[in-house]
């Protein structure tokens, strides 16, 4: 067969071998035609011709990722080699990987994928701080995996970078290949598999794109602390008028989209950064925000970046005609989602950095109504809370639920921390005290986005108009003057006033119809954060122990 090369940037390069980078030949991909680094709007119509996609009415392109609708944490594998053997917090979010097997699975998906009419390639690259910048080329199955490389990824910019380029990592993405278990040690059909020594990622069995970028995310949680001392961070950043950075954490549903998306502040990223000595800067070039309940008055600026290039997953049109998308619809699965490059969005550093943080903010979405709306934390609380990562689920967000449920993930991310979690928490504590030393003095506040004067069911959800202003007052530094009271359970520092906000809600037990429910309350989630902190007891440092809520 003779093999076909399409590549719009650069393709008298590839015919004429003059790069001997810009082909697949050395990872075996040699007998199958190859699209390189096509545009959105071909990538788009390559889509619609096969099928697998509309467009919205917004001219977004509106796709399905069958089976898996999100990541599948249980079959994620790292590589157990000379270079993981001894660092990785090997477990039940570490699973390791034999490389003989690796190398078995490997084999087969480049097989499949040789038999495949296409492949299509994108090279680009993580880290928008080009002292720490991973190159990585990308062979997707499908053209619209590739369109949602284009958006999340940094995109190289010219001709001549592009002709130079040299991946440092590779990832192989074949959702139409299924593993064996039996024969590949895998778990499932499915698999995600990171080996640091090939410097390669497999995902099959799974179209969901996510995995794509959470690899990625979870081989710089890696590298970074462990080669280069730097603190990399599952949360969003942006940037007020005055330059000042702001950071904030959160797992699902706590907000840290809504709140760091700000008219008056700009965004630098929504999902993942890194700490430097000097800086704040983006792991990537897009955004990938959740769409369920999404409306143009809620979130104006992620409604509008919807358009063409923008990749809509999982979603429902509302009628057959305009394909109107219905974002309420969850018959597919309340994680709908939507990819776009970062300049959709008006508002953003369009060098994807900022100066180190002087707020960093802790979002919890606390359904018991215990935690108070917005409290200072010093910097082992920090480190306590950082490394408990604490929200709670509540009835109807997943089957089952019906009760607030409190949730864990070390460092706000779990399920990417190849490390051992007090690890990240060590270095954002140096991090935070090393910044105090050069007089940038860091704020670190808990802010409850949940339950206030009662739990779910009973109390009611913290306005965000309030959360809004809080979270202001802090960022102008309106809250360094007012005096502050300490909370009994938690040890938490609550202002007794803020500008804007009604005094009566930033005390919670006194929002309470009965302070004796909250009382019982309070002790409850002080057990069950304890009863989380006993995994890390043994290798956290005095300091950290000693912030643990005491009530």
């Amino acid at each position: 067969m003779r093999r076909k090369y399409h590549n719009i940037i650069a393709m008298p390069t590839i015919l004429g071998r003059k790069n001997p980078n810009a082909n697949l030949d050395e990872i075996g991909l040699d007998k199958v035609d190859q699209f390189w680094n096509l545009s959105p709007a071909a990538l788009i119509e390559k889509t619609l011709i096969l099928g697998q996609g509309e467009l919205a009415h917004s001219g977004a392109l509106k796709i399905e990722t069958g089976k898996f609708t999100g990541r599948s944490p249980k079959d994620r594998y790292i590589v157990k080699d000379a270079i993981t053997s001894e660092t990785v917090d090997w477990g039940l979010i570490n699973k390791p990987f034999e490389q003989s097997d690796f190398r078995t699975l490997r084999n087969e998906v480049i097989e499949y994928l040789n038999q495949k009419d296409h492949v299509y390639v994108r090279d680009v690259y993580a880290c928008a701080n080009l002292d720490y910048r991973l190159d990585i080329r990308v062979v997707t199955e499908y053209p619209w995996q590739n369109l949602f490389v284009r958006n999340m990824f940094l995109r190289i910019g010219s001709k001549k970078n592009l002709e130079a380029f040299i991946p440092n990592w590779t990832i192989l993405c074949a959702p139409g290949y299924l593993a064996n278990p039996k024969k590949h040690g895998t778990v499932a059909e499915n698999f995600a598999i990171i080996n640091f020594t090939e410097k390669c990622i497999i995902i099959g069995g799974t179209a969901y794109t996510g995995e794509i970028k959470k690899g990625i995310f979870s081989v710089l949680n890696f590298k970074l602390p462990h080669e280069k001392n730097i603190l990399s961070m599952h949360c969003s950043a942006n940037v007020g008028k005055k330059g000042d950075t702001s950071l904030f954490f959160g797992l699902s549903g706590t907000g840290k989209t809504t709140l760091s998306t700000d008219s008056e502040r700009k965004l630098i990223g929504d999902d993942e950064h890194g700490w430097s000595t000097g800086s704040v800067f983006n792991f990537e070039g897009g955004c990938y925000a959740k769409t369920i309940d999404l409306s143009e008055a809620k979130e104006p600026q992620i409604f509008k970046a919807i358009r063409f290039g923008a990749l809509l997953e999982n979603v429902k049109f509302s009628d057959g005609e305009n394909n109107m998308v219905d974002y309420s619809d969850d018959s597919i699965t309340q994680n709908t989602r939507v990819s776009y490059p970062i300049d959709h969005i008006e508002n953003i550093v369009y060098n994807s950095r900022g100066d180190i943080p002087e707020n960093i903010f802790f979002l919890t979405c606390d359904a018991f109504g215990v935690l108070p709306p917005i409290s200072k934390l010093n910097n082992a609380q920090a480190m306590y809370h950082f490394l408990s990562g604490y929200t709670a689920k509540i009835a109807g967000t997943e089957t089952g639920i019906v009760e607030p449920e409190a949730t864990f993930s070390a460092c706000f991310g779990a399920p990417f921390l190849p490390l051992p979690p007090t690890y990240y928490a060590d270095l954002l504590g140096k991090k935070i005290a090393l910044g105090s030393k050069k007089n940038q003095d860091i704020k670190v506040w808990l802010v409850n986005t949940g339950w206030s004067g009662g739990a779910f069911g009973e109390g009611q959800r913290m306005p965000l108009s309030f959360t809004r202003g809080m979270i202001k007052a802090a960022l102008d530094r309106r809250l360094e003057d007012v005096e502050y009271h300490s909370e009994p359970f938690f040890g938490l520092q609550i202002p007794k006033s803020c500008p804007d906000v009604p005094n009566s809600i930033l005390y919670p037990r006194d929002t309470w119809r009965n302070e004796e429910d909250y009382d019982k309350k309070a002790k409850m989630l002080v057990e069950l954060f304890n009863s989380n902190f006993e995994k890390y007891k043994a290798s956290a440092s005095e300091d950290i122990i000693a912030a643990a809520p005491k009530g």
